[in-house]
């Protein structure tokens, strides 16, 4: 009986139909946001918006998510980008690979606040009913890091080591042929997963509102992000000794606590509604008794 001793790397990343070419890797990024998108508008449909709804925010947070996480991405590998006899456009190619999570949050939050406030919804219940979805996109679009043969982390003789081809530019410079290295892509995307089933499971036990959802994603998320990164090998900015994305998760772990703290005690109770005040449709709000009304006594 033959056992698997190592994870052998697709040797295609994209697929022709005629004219059109598809790369996987934007394939499975698509397939995250359409996932986490369908979550998020089901997440608040429960709460009481309308089916849909969600939707009309995606318009503005998936694009600046984009363009955030890509943004972030070039300005920490600079050197990918910019030397002498660079392709300039390549910093337009987003489907060859190339996205920063944090970076995407932080234009993404901006979309979510905009399209929330145009839809009448509060931010922090959208973003707690976006948070969960979040992670399981994120580990779906690691399946696209897979198939370009990136984000590998050091050397490993375990049995889930990933072969990366010598000839391929992405070997590590200076390492001997046939390492397999430790599949860091596979690591975050199980992390993600299970870290997204816990956020809903907390979210539900804990009756977690307010942003504080928001807040243990960032928690849970940058510390996988922490562990996993301190193995990866591939080049990266190095900032007082380390890389530029460990101090993203630092950083990250640090707003989610603060935010749920902060939160907790300004917010101790439950939201008393999704909208904005004075947006909420009609057909949803309680007819409330008037001032010459005499409310019903108790039987």
């Amino acid at each position: 009986m033959n056992f698997l001793t190592s994870i052998p790397s697709p040797e295609i990343s994209f697929i022709d139909l005629g004219p059109l070419r598809i790369h996987f890797y934007a394939l499975f990024i698509l397939t995250g946001i359409v996932i986490a998108s369908w979550l998020a508008d089901s997440r608040l449909h429960a709460r009481g918006a309308e089916r849909g709804l969600f939707l009309d925010i995606a318009l503005w947070a998936v694009p600046a998510g984009i363009l955030g996480g890509r943004f972030y991405h070039v300005i920490t590998h600079p050197n990918d980008y910019f030397y002498p006899g660079a392709d300039l456009l390549a910093v337009f190619r987003i489907w060859e690979g190339g996205m920063a999570i944090y970076g995407a949050l932080l234009f993404g939050a901006i979309g979510v606040w905009y399209g929330a406030k145009q839809a009448g919804l509060s931010f922090w219940a959208v973003a707690d009913a976006v948070a969960p979805g979040l992670l399981i996109a994120q580990g779906i679009g690691r399946l696209g890091n897979y198939f370009n043969q990136e984000l590998y982390g050091l050397p490993t003789d375990l049995p889930w080591g990933l072969e990366i081809p010598f000839g391929n530019s992405a070997y590590p410079a200076g390492l001997p042929a046939g390492l397999t290295f430790h599949p860091t892509f596979l690591y975050e995307m199980i992390w993600n997963f299970a870290a997204a089933a816990l956020l809903i499971f907390l979210g539900k036990r804990l009756q977690l509102q307010w942003g504080k959802q928001l807040a243990v994603y960032f928690i849970l998320y940058s510390t996988g992000r922490l562990w996993i990164e301190s193995i990866r090998i591939d080049p990266s900015e190095i900032i007082l000794g380390l890389r530029v994305n460990i101090w993203s998760a630092l950083i990250g772990i640090a707003i989610g606590v603060t935010l749920l703290i902060v939160q907790s005690r300004r917010h101790p109770g439950l939201e008393p509604s999704i909208w904005l005040e004075g947006r909420e449709p009609v057909a949803n709000s309680a007819k409330k008794p008037s001032k010459t009304e005499k409310e019903p006594q108790e039987i």
